[in-house]
């Protein structure tokens, strides 16, 4: 692997220098350094592929820098230098994560095939993560699929901006819509997509820790902080940060979230010292911001800032041409998955997919397509089967008819308690708008006061 970037670490300058000279006749680069301190500076500015280290040095000894390594840089291959015939030091490093040991004096040819074992093994671990990477994003990712026309502007809008790798996103949606699936495969059609997608779920992380997530910290920081940590956004550097429930972010973090996006820079809690990332930013939420803003939950610039480029996921109820696609689509992936035989949907079974109105989305439909395949087992997938139950509440889109549900004991009916509940009923679906539910029941709207 030739130009790789070597850094060497000894106190001994002579024994650097030689070092230095037998690398750059095989091709490599190489950054010089006398002491562990130095050397982890150097590791937080430049791209280093491989480091070679004495074990004996003044500051911080060898296995003391090859514990930082491994907890900040666990990808870099680390070879030790250790003394003639001390095995001890050579274990030692072994078992912390070094990749292998030379000791001193070393082969010239006993070096190049260490480092180039390193270097070979270094690769394949990270093309392997990779792959494993989009091997577990590959089902969210090409589950995407879609055949209404909104989904098509929208995967048009994804397409456009991906050739933007430094334009901010921000997509906004009901949970289960897709957000995420969405963010990752604006990350992989853009020139960001061979490097680290990074998520960030800021409902999940109490408001005490997600700057720690963000930002990382140093030891000694805060109680508890007993080693460096790295944040996200240095882990997303080169590729992206998803930040979901961006909405749920305290106006603290908000201020610095806003920094970072304009300066692309930042300070670990607990640190002077100012670090940088490449990272292209995409938010999500449920929520709608332009509220947040009115009502002082979140920052004006901060949402002018996110907001560049925005795109909305509507509800799967709002796209039903995707519905009948969505369910053979995972009906095929759990089918293959779970290696069973079913047949396929009944006729009922997927009338009531399409009237069902998924409250929790695209995420549901999958979940409900797969407890099917259970309980179906080599059979015809049938209403029974589903882990749904009959929308008779709900309007049906294609017949513009509503069904009322309406059930009393013989002691409480009577018409005004009909009255009042197909009233309720109707409130209730439209979202409290009384003059829309007045206007549907063709009624004054000052029944709704005079009933309570």
């Amino acid at each position: 692997m030739e130009n790789a970037n070597i850094l060497i670490v000894d106190d001994d300058e002579r024994f650097r220098l030689l070092i230095e000279s037998h690398l750059k006749g095989m091709g490599f680069n190489t950054i010089l350094t006398d002491n562990g301190v130095t050397a982890l500076k150097i590791l937080t500015k430049s791209k280093i592929d491989l480091i070679i280290s004495d074990h004996v040095m003044p500051e911080m000894d060898g296995i003391g820098f090859l514990a930082q390594v491994k907890s900040k840089y666990s990808d870099i291959p680390f070879i030790m230098l250790t003394a003639y015939g001390d095995i001890s030091n050579a274990v030692a490093s072994i078992k912390m994560g070094a990749y292998d040991y030379i000791t001193k004096p070393y082969n010239v040819d006993d070096l190049l095939a260490t480092i180039n074992r390193a270097l070979d093994h270094s690769r394949l671990k990270i093309t392997n993560k990779k792959l494993r990477c989009r091997a577990s994003e590959r089902f969210e990712l090409d589950s995407f699929v879609h055949c209404s026309e909104v989904m098509k502007e929208i995967i048009a809008r994804a397409s456009q901006v991906a050739k933007y790798p430094d334009t901010t996103v921000a997509i906004y949606g009901e949970t289960g819509v897709g957000k995420e699936v969405l963010a990752r495969y604006i990350h992989n059609s853009s020139s960001r997509g061979d490097n680290l997608f990074v998520v960030v779920n800021c409902a999940a992380i109490p408001e005490t820790l997600i700057e720690s997530e963000l930002f990382g910290y140093v030891k000694g920081a805060f109680t508890g902080a007993d080693q460096d940590k790295t944040g996200r956004f240095a882990i997303a550097d080169g590729g992206t940060l998803f930040i979901d429930e961006v909405g749920e972010l305290p106006l603290s973090t908000q201020a610095k979230l806003l920094r970072v996006i304009e300066t692309k820079s930042f300070e670990k809690l607990g640190s002077n010292r100012t670090e940088h990332t490449d990272c292209r930013i995409i938010t999500a939420t449920n929520k709608n911001l332009v509220t947040a803003v009115h009502d002082g939950k979140f920052r004006e610039d901060l949402f002018h800032r996110i907001n560049i480029f925005p795109i909305e996921i509507p509800p799967l109820r709002e796209r039903t041409d995707d519905i009948p696609l969505l369910a053979e689509y995972f009906l095929n992936r759990f089918r293959e998955h779970f290696g069973g035989k079913v047949e396929g949907f009944s006729k009922a079974a997927m009338d009531m997919m399409v009237q069902y109105h998924w409250p929790g989305n695209v995420r549901e439909l999958r979940n409900c397509v797969e407890h099917a395949i259970i309980t179906a087992g080599s059979q015809l997938i049938r209403p029974e089967h589903l882990a749904i139950k009959s929308d008779s509440k709900k309007a049906s889109k294609k017949t513009g008819v509503y069904e009322y549900n309406l059930e009393f004991s013989i002691d409480n009916l009577s018409l005004d308690a009909i009255i009042n509940e197909v009233l309720r009923i109707t409130l209730e679906r439209c979202n409290g708008n009384k003059n829309k539910a007045a206007k549907l029941l063709k009624i004054n709207r000052k029944m709704f006061y005079r009933r309570g």
